[in-house]
Parts: structure tokens; sequence; C-alpha cells
């Protein structure tokens, strides 16, 4: 072996360990940034191996008043993974001031065979390398917010950030409806194409009846929302509708690595499950008293509420047509026009999905009234998820972490209600 090839192999061995390091510490400092949003509160458990690629739950923890003995302050539940075999309870974290978030320590930690923590949350320097440079970059890109200005990015754009993003670059221009095939493809997750006729020209997002030809194609696949985050074969069949695509034009195109992809998804569900927080005020008869349904409806509507397909009420705001909070049945059974007719209800839940929501502090102000004058026309009690009465002050530290889960999501670039926000909160 010459003494160029020793030269080149140890200047090879010396650039692994140099990346190795670099990640290292670069994750080191991304984990510090989002702990410090995020919040990792003490005692939080870690999911089996392989629950990265699990959904974040549908099932509501409410806000629960301390038990005989607790500290007295108030906390907003958090989402939890129903999958938990010690999920049993709704336990309460501490409140938080304005410029401090704190899940509570039932926080699902999503961790899997590649986690780059171990549960004391240092480093664990025996998993590979590039999971903690992935973690970085993906961590670092939502914390920065380089490209996403203060309210995230509109639909009208790919969002790097958030989606796997391949760009084609047709031999010539090209009809929207040469990706008729991908604007109808169920993928598991939400698929997205944008096509702009020129590199310096904005992007327009493309379906059946777009106009025009365009010179560069985009395929955007969301990372991650509440279903979970995108799993190898999601992505490997992302990756194969794009390169047939690309075939038929003709277009060249770069494939992303499908592994490095799996990594940023996982990353940005744990972001996005330690900072998924809903809050759930309850209205209660006291037993064994109920509501009828009728009588119910005609209240809800009369505060604005509009009975849905989906089993609810929501509070929808006039001019957006946003939903501001919704209500729903204590026992999680759906109500529609004919159930309503012989019903008999112990009580119901008005529900704020702080993430979905612009201006989530405002509109929980306006949910705590509309409960309070609810429990009052009903003549029910205002009560927390182990059926205890909220009182004023109880309301005011919930609305503590209300303004604190805010905070947190807009220190890593999600502003409550934008397009971002819904995205990696919905399905």
């Amino acid at each position: 072996m010459t003494s160029l090839q020793l030269g080149l192999i140890a200047g090879g061995a010396a650039l692994v360990v140099g990346v190795i390091v670099y990640n290292w510490l670069q994750m080191r400092r991304v984990r510090r940034r989002i702990e410090a949003v995020g919040g990792r509160a003490a005692g939080s458990r870690s999911s089996p191996a392989g629950a990265a690629a699990g959904p974040r739950t549908q099932d509501r923890v409410e806000p629960t008043l301390p038990r005989d003995g607790d500290d007295s302050r108030m906390a907003a539940a958090s989402r939890r993974d129903a999958s938990d075999p010690e999920d049993t309870s709704s336990p309460a974290a501490e409140a938080v001031g304005d410029d401090e978030w704190e899940p509570p320590i039932d926080v699902v930690a999503h961790d899997d065979a590649r986690s780059v923590t171990n549960e004391t949350g240092e480093v664990d320097e025996a998993e590979h390398a590039d999971a903690a440079g992935i973690a970085a970059a993906t961590g670092a890109a939502l914390a920065a917010g380089a490209r996403s200005g203060p309210g995230g990015r509109t639909t009208s754009q790919p969002d790097p950030d958030i989606e796997c993003i391949v760009t084609l670059q047709p031999v010539e221009p090209v009809p929207a409806g040469v990706v008729a095939a991908g604007l109808h493809a169920r993928l598991g997750k939400p698929l997205r194409w944008f096509g702009r006729r020129g590199a310096d020209l904005p992007w327009q997002a493309l379906k059946a009846d777009t106009v025009g030809e365009f010179t560069q194609i985009a395929a955007c696949l969301l990372l991650a929302d509440r279903a979970g985050a995108a799993s190898r074969p999601q992505i490997a069949a992302f990756v194969a509708l794009v390169a047939q695509i690309a075939a038929s034009l003709p277009a060249a195109f770069v494939a992303p690595e499908p592994a490095r992809e799996v990594e940023r998804a996982e990353t940005l569900d744990r972001i996005c499950a330690d900072l998924d927080v809903q809050i759930g005020l309850t209205v209660l008869k006291d037993a064994p008293a109920t509501i009828a349904g009728t009588r119910l409806r005609g209240v809800a509507e009369a505060a604005g509420f509009r009975l849905t397909d989906a089993g609810r009420f929501d509070c929808v705001q006039e001019d957006t047509g946003a939903v501001l909070y919704s209500l729903q049945n204590l026992r999680a059974e759906p109500l529609s026009t004919d159930t309503l007719r012989v019903a008999a209800i112990p009580g119901v839940v008005m529900l704020l999905d702080v993430a979905r929501v612009a201006e989530p502090v405002r509109v929980f102000d306006q949910m705590k009234l509309a409960a309070k004058r609810m429990a009052l026309t009903l003549d029910a009690t205002l009560v927390d998820d182990n059926r205890r009465p909220l009182d004023d002050a109880a309301l005011a530290a919930i609305r503590q972490q209300v303004q604190a889960a805010t905070a947190a999501l807009r220190e890593v670039h999600i502003e409550p209600g934008s397009p971002r926000a819904l995205a990696l909160f919905g399905g």
C-alpha cells in the first residue's frame, strides 16, 4: 500500500470522525433549544420501540385540579399516547409562566430503535451518528424559521421544513395535466403538487384544471401529522410515484434518501407531540339529573354553536369559517339530530385545540365565558376531568397554560392557526 493510499485513508477517517463529532455537538445544541421550548418534564416516559411512527392519539385529556395534598397550581393537559400501558389517569403538571412551557409529565416521547437519547436525556453515543445530524437539522429548521417567517408558510408554496420535497426539471415546459396521477394519489399522508414558470417566479398550487405550462414541478409529502410520522414505505411509495411521473415527461430529479427523510419525519413528530395541547371544560349535571338532548341543542345553537356531521357542535368564526372550539358529548357518543331528540346527557365538554386556532388565549377566554353561561343556563357545574369544580383561580391557571403553549409553538415557528400548524396538527 502506497503512502498516498495511507494518507487518503487517514484523511477519510479523520473526516468521518469530524462529522460524527460535529453532529453530536449540533444535536446537543438543538436539543437544549427544543427542551427550552418544548419542555421535557421530569418523569416523561418513552414509548416502546417503533412508536415514533405511531399516531398521536385523538384522545383528549382535560385540565384537572390537583388532588388533596398536591401543589395548588393548575395544569392544562397535553395529548398522550393511548397505547401507553401506564396511561390510566390524567395527572397534572405544574403550571408555568407565560415565558416558559413545560408539558405535563405524561407527554409521550416518541422514541424508537434509532433514538439518539437515553432515558436521562443525554446523547447516546452508541446510536447511529446520522440520527443526530438529522435531528439537529430538523429541529434547527423549525427553530430558526428562516424560510417561514413569523406566521409559518402559506399553502401557496412548498414547506421544506415539514415536507419531503422532490423537484422535477422537465425537458420542456409541461401543463399541470401531466401530473394527474400524482394529484389523485393516496399515500397515507397529504401530498401537494406545485409548478412555476421560471426559477425566479413564485410557485403555484397545481390542480387538474390549472392552466398554463410550467418549467419546474415540485412534489411535496407531509412528514408528520397527528396520525404519526411518515413511514419508510410511505416515503418510498412517494419517491416511486415521482420517478414514474418524471420518466413520463421526461424530467430530471434528485431522489431524497428515504432513511434520512424517515429520521426527519420522526424528529418532527416528536417535536409536535410535545407541543400538542387541547383544553377541555366540562359542564356537568349533578347525578342523577341529565340534560335533555332537545334542551342542549337549543342552548348550544343560541350560544352560536352549529351541529356538524362529525357528531359535535362547533363554534365557527364567521368571517373565516375556522372552528374556534367544539362542544361534545361527555359520554363520547356522537350527537345528531335524531339522537338529540331522545338523548339524556349527563354533561358536555367544550374543547379548544390550541395549535389549530389563531390567538388561542383570546379563544380560550371566549370559550370560558361560553362554558360559564351554559353551566348557569343548564343549572350545571363547570368541572375538571376529575369532576371537581373549576373556580376563577383554576381557570386563570389554565389560561396561563394556554399562553405558555402558544408561546412554545411560536418559538419553533409554528404559528397557531397557520397553514403549517393545521397541517402538522391535522390527520
